[in-house]
């Protein structure tokens, strides 16, 4: 478990830009892990790294709908209104419809904080999901991917290994 700061990219390789698994020490690196899933150059929070192919795929497939839960900054007022927008589907700028999402409003101002849970993880989704309802995203933070949760005691930059019982949440 990462907590991805922002500024390096959820790659295994990059020509211009450091990725997470530059970050990582030798001894982690010698297990080849990679990404499950991505997250933004300039999104920070929960990334998990495996090199265990199944399960980066079962958390990845469309078919398995896990939740994915992101805290963000919104520029612009958010209201009750989006929020059952997100819960129908928002249509995306290429026409794509999403599936529907559970919006929360923490505070909504002319800087509205939120969390937002979607089961897919389409480019720049949450971006593009606020852009649908003319509002942007200003920051951005994943705070869980299915049963794991970011854990707040590691640091922006720093990284762990799965506890046991994370790791048996993800077995089941």
């Amino acid at each position: 478990m990462m907590n991805k700061w922002q500024g390096v990219i959820s790659a295994t390789e990059e020509s211009e830009d450091q990725t997470v698994i530059h970050c990582l020490d030798g001894e982690a690196q010698h297990f080849k892990p990679f990404p499950v899933g991505r997250l933004d150059k300039d999104t920070e929070g929960f990334l998990l790294l495996t090199n265990d192919g199944k399960l980066a795929h079962n958390l990845l497939s469309p078919k398995k709908g896990v939740p994915k839960t992101y805290y963000a900054h919104i520029s612009g007022v958010v209201t009750e209104e989006d929020a059952i927008s997100f819960a129908e589907g928002v249509m995306l700028d290429d026409g794509y419809v999403t599936k529907p999402g559970q919006l929360r409003i923490l505070k909504s101002a002319e800087l509205s904080e939120i969390e937002l849970t979607i089961t897919e993880g389409k480019f720049h989704q949450v971006k593009r999901m606020f852009e649908a309802v003319d509002k942007k995203v200003v920051y951005l933070k994943r705070l869980s991917m299915g049963p794991l949760v970011l854990d707040e005691e590691i640091a922006l930059g720093e990284y762990r290994e799965l506890t046991t019982e994370e790791l048996d949440l993800l077995i089941e």
